[in-house]
């Protein structure tokens, strides 16, 4: 007979702060970048690399982390991944100290002329342990699903994606502060490695087991001592013990479309992200500041959707309906953006804040009711895997898709964006009803 604790009431505070923390560390450290990899020798490409070598490597190491966190606890495996990125901020500020000596330099017309120097290779060991332990988002993401009841779980992620934007929106405000010091440009990534320190603490004070029935150790063999009633365990959850294998996983019920769906909106996203800097600088003359203003409105606006917005309409409308809504008035915000036009751009803006507002936190909703209670860690690292990919493919494909088709790559997005939207209507049965259980089909 399998015993179970009856889980106590988590608050969320705890894993929303963590989650902002981290995303305000990597949003200080976001607008010196592109500068600091040109003035280390790197150009656009090793820019670009430097994206896809985290990605890369959490490709490989999400899914590892995700399973662990089923089967040891989710607190135990965030405090191994912040640890991971508190390093990882701490070798990215040695190569500040180091001579900018060049090992290799090229000259191609393909990737342009960079010289890969000292300080971009401990760079990209800072991003690629990043990146292997970069389970932070998709462990917070089943620790949240642990601790919230089906019909506050839409809502829930909306908040965890205000956290998220509050951190992108505050963290380049606060890197503008901190560049201007006499530290200059080492200054912002001191700053993210305090930040990231910050949330180990956080997780480690104030962040509670979501798992009640993690298994810290084995469970001792039967003994005399058991008729005396010492040494008693509560509880064992043994399943949470067993691994899942990827076809195990793509047998769960919606998981498979669900996945297809996460990768796609992350894919449209990725090409817009890469892309749109590029072409306000080129196409639009736009400014460092008028760029800076775009990305504020833009994650402010998402604030608001993803905030009270969401949790009024998640409470009426089911999350299949918001995934399909979502994505049309997504799709419908990236056309606009091929306009040189500023009220209609922001127009597209208003489309996008309120599409991905209501389609993301949907989107991460079906899917962790997908996975149940067992296999929250393993599906959710099998997505930030996916995430991994799409940002791989969006970072390295966009750019030279923008080469050829210009402002036309909006359109792309939207494409790619339509086609989640249209998918959305796959999930789960009629509208209002949830996502089918977890379980392996026979």
């Amino acid at each position: 007979m399998t015993l179970s604790a009856p889980a106590a009431r988590v608050p969320l505070f705890p894993i929303l702060l963590v989650n902002l923390i981290g995303t305000l560390g990597f949003g200080l450290v976001l607008p010196f970048l592109v500068f600091l990899v040109t003035a280390w020798g790197g150009n656009a490409l090793i820019y670009g690399l430097a994206g896809a070598t985290y990605s890369a490597f959490q490709l490989v190491g999400a899914p590892i982390l995700g399973r662990w966190s089923d089967r040891i606890g989710r607190r135990r495996v965030l405090l191994v991944s912040q640890a991971g990125t508190l390093l990882s901020w701490l070798i990215f500020l040695v190569a500040f100290f180091l001579p900018r000596t060049p090992l290799l330099e090229i000259e191609s017309p393909i990737a342009g002329t960079f010289a890969v120097t000292i300080p971009l290779v401990v760079l990209f060991a800072a991003r690629a342990l990043d990146g292997l332990t970069g389970g932070n988002v998709s462990v917070a993401n089943a620790y949240l699903a642990d601790i919230s009841a089906p019909e506050d779980r839409a809502a829930n992620f909306g908040k965890m994606a205000v956290a998220s934007n509050l951190g992108f929106i505050l963290g380049p405000a606060l890197a503008g502060v901190l560049g201007a010091t006499a530290l200059g440009e080492s200054a912002p990534v001191l700053g993210a490695a305090i930040i990231s320190l910050a949330a180990l603490l956080v997780i480690a004070r104030w962040l509670p087991e979501s798992v009640p029935c993690a298994l810290a150790r084995m469970p001792e063999r039967p003994n005399v001592r058991k008729v005396f009633g010492q040494e008693q365990r509560d509880c064992f959850e043994l399943k949470a013990a067993a691994k899942l294998s990827l076809r195990q996983l793509l047998r769960l019920p919606s998981v498979p479309r669900i996945l297809v769906i996460f990768f796609l909106v992350m894919l449209g996203f990725n090409f817009f992200y890469v892309t749109f800097p590029v072409h306000a600088v080129q196409e639009l003359d736009w400014s460092l500041t008028d760029t800076g203003i775009f990305f504020t409105v833009m994650g402010g606006l998402m604030v608001i959707v993803q905030g009270p917005v969401l949790a009024r309409l998640s409470r009426v409308v089911s999350d299949r309906a918001l995934v399909t809504a979502g994505g049309v008035a997504l799709a419908g915000g990236f056309v606009l953006f091929d306009s040189r036009n500023v009220v209609t751009i922001y127009l597209g803006v208003a489309l996008l804040a309120a599409g991905n507002g209501v389609m993301w936190p949907s989107v991460l909703s079906v899917l962790s009711e997908a996975a149940g209670s067992v296999y929250q860690g393993a599906v959710q690292g099998a997505a930030g895997s996916l995430g991994a990919v799409a940002s791989i493919v969006g970072l390295t494909a966009g750019g030279v898709l923008y080469t050829t088709l210009g402002a036309g790559i909006f359109a792309a997005s939207a494409g790619v964006i339509l086609l989640s939207a249209l998918m959305g209507l796959t999930l789960g049965g009629p509208a209002g009803s949830p996502v089918a259980g977890p379980g392996p089909r026979a």
